[in-house]
């Protein structure tokens, strides 16, 4: 490691002590509706709610979870987050800014360095015709950060951070495997030292043993840098390693937030007891098993949502009252938010 980067370690290690505990992400009702568009002069004729209503926040130094099915708008969140899509509605307030409608040139200059993704696909990510020294140079480039000199020499150091060799940087992605794809994945993600890592399933395309290396190294880098991380994913086996709080999604909406270990300790709301009933988990003697939860039905069209509670369609406890109303995502229990008409 370079002395710059030594300088930044601790520079993030003091920054981490003194401010562990400031709120550093506030999500507050995020909205992200995608039209749809239809005939030849392509009038709207509807929206996809892909996100309808997220609410979280994440406080410096910690991670977050967000779980939920395929399709229930957690990637579009991280997505939306990082202004890789524009909000419907809502805000996104980072370190006390609003930075929901910052312009593109505001987001370039003071937020972009600041906030990075590392994405689900770690091939389709990578551009293949570039070397991995081509990729990593390209944050520098943009950003106008170090001499050619420093920039060449962090390139090495980025690598061999994250536990490949820095020789690799004159290969190409294809020569590499979905683990080390992803480590270069995370290596990019580092050039600009950031503060927030927005990790969109991260270990998902990858083998079981090669996923606790990835989520190893995360957790590595996060005490070594201090980093800040929303981690997308819907193995909740995963989440419960390496998050200190939880967000369970349904369609769009945030059903239940709460620290990691009250939520699988005691989940409030059925949706969260309905997927952790689903994980597997070793019979030991004398202690009874959760009882496992089925859903009926398939998850409704984001286009066409049930009306009151998105889930009372699929819900074993679903009164009169879901079908109309909107449950309000509320605290039930201290730092335990819940939507659920079941604890008024």
């Amino acid at each position: 490691m370079t002395p710059e980067m030594n300088t930044a370690v601790k520079s993030g290690r003091a920054q981490q002590e003194k401010t562990s505990s400031d709120v550093i992400l506030e999500v507050k009702d995020l909205k992200k509706h995608f039209p749809i568009k239809t005939g030849i002069l392509q009038r709207t004729t509807g929206v996809i709610k892909a996100v309808d209503g997220a609410h979280f926040s994440v406080k410096r130094g910690e991670t977050i979870g967000i779980v939920g099915e395929s399709g229930c708008g957690k990637s579009t969140t991280g997505r939306t987050i990082i202004r890789l899509y524009e909000p419907t509605e809502g805000k996104i307030i980072y370190k006390g800014n609003d930075i929901s409608h910052l312009k593109e040139k505001e987001m370039r200059s003071s937020i972009r360095r600041d906030i990075q993704m590392i994405f689900q696909d770690p091939f389709a990510s990578l551009n293949p015709r570039k070397t991995l020294g081509s990729i990593l140079y390209e944050p520098f480039k943009v950003h106008n950060l170090h001499s050619e000199k420093e920039r060449q020499e962090k390139i090495e150091s980025l690598l061999e951070i994250v536990g490949l060799d820095g020789s690799f940087k004159s290969r190409y992605p294809h020569e590499f495997s979905g683990g080390q794809r992803q480590r270069i994945g995370i290596a990019r993600a580092l050039t600009t030292q950031p503060e927030l890592i927005i990790a969109d399933e991260p270990v998902s395309a990858l083998d079981v043993s090669i996923q606790a290396q990835i989520i190893n190294l995360m957790e590595d880098l996060q005490e070594e840098f201090g980093l800040t991380y929303v981690f997308i994913s819907h193995d909740l086996s995963v989440v419960r390693h390496i998050a200190d709080t939880v967000g369970v999604m349904y369609l769009g909406n945030m059903m239940e937030l709460a620290p990691k270990e009250d939520l699988y300790r005691e989940p409030l709301h059925p949706y969260t007891r309905a997927l952790l009933s689903a994980v597997p988990v070793p019979r030991q003697k004398g202690v009874k098993t959760r009882e496992k939860v089925v859903l009926k039905g398939d998850l409704p069209s984001p286009s066409n949502p049930p009306s009151g509670c998105v889930f009372h369609t699929r819900c074993p406890e679903a009164m009169e009252e879901c079908k109309k109303v909107v449950p309000a995502f509320e605290e039930k229990k201290s730092g335990h938010y819940v939507a659920c008409h079941l604890y008024k």
